[in-house]
């Protein structure tokens, strides 16, 4: 599949840009994340991918990792109307590729239901119902 021509960038976007992006998914109904603290999620990041048509920001992905042994891929996201053109898959194989050249061991990410095909493509294995795994959600109530 050939991708227009977009401009892909390691620097952390603009947090007006990214807020704009992060506000598409919905996620942030249940976060209530401020735009400070989503820039500081961000800037905290151990790498970003953008991805921008123009002056805009149409893809982003990022990575928690301690450079060694784990890595989280979390924030991939597309907006709606740049979506099912191979974007998505090109963010993921560069963050894939980053942990790969810091030979990372564990490729972890979350997924929605009906996104797991999409990471399947690309080689990624849906966790056992029964699998070691936790989680804790704390939201704020404001």
């Amino acid at each position: 599949m050939h991708l227009p021509k977009y401009i892909f960038s390691e620097e952390v976007p603009e947090t007006k840009k990214f807020l704009g992006l992060f506000l598409t998914t919905g996620w942030n109904d249940s976060y209530k994340l401020s735009e400070t603290e989503l820039e500081f999620a961000i800037r905290n990041s151990w790498y970003t991918y953008s991805a921008y048509n123009g002056h805009k920001l149409v893809g982003f992905g990022r990575l928690i990792s301690d450079g060694i042994i784990h890595a989280l891929i979390l924030d991939l996201i597309i907006l709606p109307e740049y979506q099912n053109q191979g974007l998505g898959k090109k963010i993921l194989e560069r963050l894939v590729d980053k942990c790969k050249e810091h030979q990372i061991r564990d490729i972890q990410l979350f997924s929605v239901k009906n996104k797991s095909e999409f990471y399947e493509k690309s080689g990624f294995t849906r966790r056992p119902e029964l699998s070691p795994g936790m989680e804790l959600k704390w939201f704020r109530k404001d």
